[in-house]
């Protein structure tokens, strides 16, 4: 190999591996107290009647960060705060929203979870509010604010969209290739998928143009990877809403690896359905790993309720293509539409023609597409010579899904 390629490779993986430092060392919104307590919150959602939002409460060595809450920069510093952070169980955050209030304790690992029914609606006149929050045990001066999406009108439609391989692609089958590839290009730099974030936006805006239909996104990645995701959700123009991950790795110096996954996704999902009880559902996934199986379970669990299963088709061998036909019948049979899409235009055509969004989104969506195929980001078909709309089963009735 040339030499200047082996120092090219070699000031990426540095420049990789800082990264990754970097931003898995600081909290994405958070309040720090002198002590190295920190109280951070996640983007939550909700209706008019109940709200949900996620936070963290960890304890950091003081030493790596200042009275006034800002961290001190240097990759030792980095290192320390990736290294010595802990979670602080048992810890009691009070939250306000609505003229409402309520008490969560945190977890094993310091996450806590706010489930509260406001008493005074939510201002009609904007999407995103304010949550106030207070670190009562232990016992220390903290407060911090969290974000709630609401939307103004109650939407029209719910969205659950998975992340990884579905907008953007990570590889998360692989671990060590996903972290990589996050982190060596940088989530601004790195493209989503062509088409998506036109999809998406034309999803938030609904068939009216004027929806603000809640868009709610699911992974199985670590919340550490939550400023990562968020900065590309930014930089793509993806419509925001709430990211969502399922569970704290656990990673330990002495346990290099992730904590084994249950059902975490499907308990979370089913969640948003039921808080969302009025709308009608779309899921949007990959055929990577087992969107399609856990978005079948919650089709058959509310039978007529989930308009569509839209399934983007990576590159899936002939047996997982079978797999998913197979789940498309049988999510026709509970009134649901399941797409294995090559896509985002396929999934935008179904959409129009099922009236879940405007049909004349369909061509900017086409445009932003062939935009992005033509830098060199062109997605392969879900098969050679493969249809437009590959394993699309309708419902019996005939019913618009």
């Amino acid at each position: 190999m040339d030499p200047k390629d082996v120092r090219g490779a070699s000031a990426r993986a540095f420049r990789a591996s800082r990264r990754l430092l970097r931003v898995l060392a600081r909290p994405a919104d958070s309040v720090v107290a002198e002590d190295g307590v920190v109280l951070q919150a996640y983007r939550g959602y909700g209706s008019a009647e109940e709200v949900f939002l996620i936070g963290r409460v960890y304890r950091q060595p003081a030493w790596l960060s200042g009275a006034s809450g800002r961290f001190h920069k240097g990759i030792w510093d980095d290192i320390g705060r990736l290294l010595f952070r802990r979670g602080v169980p048992g810890a009691t955050v009070r939250a306000r929203f609505g003229g409402s209030e309520t008490v969560a304790a945190t977890d094993r690992d310091g996450y806590f979870r706010v489930h509260l029914h406001p008493t005074l609606p939510p201002h009609r006149d904007r999407t995103w509010h304010r949550m106030g929050l207070e670190l009562e045990h232990p016992p220390v001066r903290l407060e911090a604010e969290g974000e709630l999406f609401v939307p103004p009108g109650g939407g029209r439609l719910l969205v659950i969209s998975d992340i990884d391989d579905t907008i953007l692609k990570t590889g998360v089958a692989n671990k060590a290739r996903m972290l990589w590839r996050l982190f060596l290009d940088g989530a601004e730099s790195r493209p989503a998928f062509p088409g998506v974030a036109a999809l998406l936006q034309a999803l938030y805006h609904g068939a009216a143009g004027r929806e603000h239909n809640p868009l709610l996104y699911v992974s199985r990645s670590p919340w550490t990877l939550y400023e990562v995701l968020d900065a590309f959700f930014r930089a793509q123009a993806v419509p925001g809403g709430p990211l969502l991950f399922l569970r704290e790795w656990g990673l330990r110096p002495w346990r290099p690896f992730p904590r084994r996954a249950t059902d975490h996704k499907h308990v979370l999902i089913r969640h948003m359905v039921e808080l969302y009880r009025d709308l009608p559902v779309l899921l949007i996934g990959d055929s990577v790993q087992d969107d399609p199986e856990i978005y079948a379970q919650i089709a058959r669990e509310h039978p007529g309720r989930v308009r569509a299963i839209y399934v983007r088709g990576v590159d899936p061998p002939p047996a997982r293509v079978r797999a998913i036909e197979a789940l498309a019948a049988e999510a026709a049979g509970a009134g649901t539409s399941l797409l294995l899409a090559p896509d985002s235009l396929a999934m935008a055509e179904h959409a129009a023609a099922h009236g879940m969004i405007a049909p004349e989104a369909v061509a900017a969506i086409a445009a932003e597409r062939d935009a992005q195929a033509a830098k060199g980001t062109t997605e392969k078909a879900t098969e050679p010579g493969g249809s437009a709309l590959t394993g699309l089963v309708e419902p019996a009735d005939g019913s618009r899904s």
